[in-house]
């Protein structure tokens, strides 16, 4: 009985022994990656203050990039996963109050973090979609600065962040982005932004700037949203296909973006951030739309 009790005991420890090396494996594999250090020569820009630029920033933080949908609504910072086999992932106080990083950062670490997804201390962020920002133009960067400079302090400080292990896997399985500073190229110049007309070039550069391909999918096909939940609803197709947009019109897609309702009436997804394309220009939308016909 002995021998057996004793066999019993080492059959029995070796599954637990086993799940303790991987939970250790993943958790070595993952802070490998999260605490890599990132030395970027960051492009000079130069970050005006005059009134036309602070209010171009404006429009592009609330209407294109929805910084606030992640920072809140007064940029004073939110939580916006947290679960206990998931973690905890915040977005940051980016005002000048107390707990925010406003006062404390360099136009130097500004373009660091909106373009690379790289903090002052040379390590990655988390979740922060800077393959969205990176594409940005020069020009519209530095305006996107000049208005968060401007914020009004907000004095909130964020809990800290944990990544799970569940978070891990996925992270280490390629199923969740929580590194964006991995998909960057981080040498390649800023490009010009096309002109703010109605055309194709510039419905895409709002397309991609705007996180439309974040949810959507690179081929804006729809599907499960990365880092969403399993039960979450899927981003729906936006393609002209039979199953995306076939059947809409351009009055159809003004409606969508401006009041968040589909053409039969039915209300688009609480996800979807309508309220801030609401507040996007009738050319922008136009264009946005004149691009949307391209997609395959």
């Amino acid at each position: 009985m002995g021998n057996r009790l004793k066999w019993a005991l080492i059959l029995s420890a070796i599954p637990i022994c086993l799940i303790f090396f991987m939970v250790v494996i993943v958790h070595v594999a993952s802070t490998a990656r999260m605490v890599k250090v990132y030395d970027i020569q960051v492009a000079t820009l130069i970050i005006p203050a005059d009134e036309e630029t602070v209010a171009r920033g404006k429009h592009l933080v609330e209407a294109v990039s929805k910084c606030g949908d992640c920072h809140g609504e007064d940029f004073g910072g939110k939580v916006f996963i947290e679960s206990p086999p998931m973690g905890r992932l915040t977005a940051g106080n980016i005002t000048s109050g107390n707990g925010g990083i406003g006062g404390a950062y360099s136009d130097e670490d500004w373009v660091r973090s909106i373009r690379h997804a790289v903090g002052p201390d040379k390590k990655p962020l988390y979740f922060m979609p800077s393959y969205e920002f990176n594409v940005l133009s020069g020009d519209d960067l530095a305006a996107i600065i000049a208005y968060l400079k401007t914020l009004p302090s907000v004095d909130t400080e964020t809990p800290s962040q944990k990544v799970g292990i569940v978070m891990r896997v996925l992270f280490l399985l390629g199923q969740f982005p929580l590194l964006p500073a991995e998909y960057i190229d981080h040498s390649a110049p800023f490009s010009d932004a096309p002109p703010a007309e109605i055309t194709v070039q510039y419905g895409e550069y709002l397309a991609k700037t705007g996180g439309c391909m974040g949810c959507h999918g690179e081929g804006l096909s729809g599907g499960p949203i990365p880092g969403a939940p399993p039960n979450f609803p899927p981003a729906t197709n936006i393609t002209p296909h039979d199953s995306g947009l076939a059947a809409w019109e351009e009055r159809d897609f003004f409606v969508a973006l401006r009041l968040g309702k589909r053409p039969d009436g039915a209300d688009v997804d609480p996800f979807m951030p309508w309220r801030s394309t609401a507040k996007m220009t009738d050319d922008e939308i136009k264009a946005l739309w004149l691009y949307l016909q391209t997609v395959p």
